[in-house]
């Protein structure tokens, strides 16, 4: 079989497929479609008629300089995906311990301490209203249940919000969830 340079030519005895890029004698050298360059023997290759007239390296006749442009380019940063879990976290914490509220609760009464609380946690509920926060943590603690009871009388008397123990998981039984049901603005 007469081989030209450029042909298009399968090896018999193995999956390798090329294009005839030298000949020398009975040693014909392939360009692999991997881009190897292999030296065979003329009666190991057989000519594919089928592809005869078309060049399926496709690196031939493509623009070096494009490919290379195309690798160099910056990968596109993906936005961490948000868990269903985590989206639906609150999104607003209070920790109304004393010792989070006061540099000191030294000469203050139980009374005094319980006001202060109290007071506290309603204007961080008003604020949470009026900034249309969706949810709110307030984190009493375990101790008595004096506070967390004054804490739900309080939010009893809104009639805009729910209120339920915050997740076990994350605060224990020492904080409570406050849920702000938002009433749609007319536009």
């Amino acid at each position: 079989m007469t081989f030209k340079v450029g042909d298009f030519v399968m090896v018999l005895d193995d999956n390798l497929y090329g294009v005839v890029k030298n000949i020398s004698g009975n040693s014909i050298s392939v360009e692999t479609q991997d881009g190897f360059l292999l030296n065979f023997k003329s009666e190991e290759l057989l000519i594919d008629e089928s592809k005869k007239n078309k060049n399926l390296d496709v690196f031939v006749n493509s623009d070096i300089n494009k490919i290379i442009f195309e690798k160099e380019q910056p990968k596109k940063k993906h936005q961490p995906r948000i868990k269903a879990k985590e989206r639906f976290e609150p999104t607003m914490e209070v920790d109304l311990h004393i010792h989070q509220l006061v540099k000191s609760s030294k000469g203050m009464t139980n009374h005094d301490m319980l006001t202060l609380q109290l007071d506290t946690a309603r204007r961080k509920l008003d604020f949470a209203i009026s900034k249309r926060i969706q949810k709110v943590v307030f984190i009493h603690g375990v101790g008595e249940g004096v506070l967390k009871l004054e804490l739900e009388y309080l939010f009893g008397r809104y009639d805009n919000i729910k209120f339920y123990d915050a997740n076990y998981q994350k605060y224990g039984l020492g904080a409570t969830e406050v849920y702000i049901y938002q009433k749609r603005s007319a536009n």
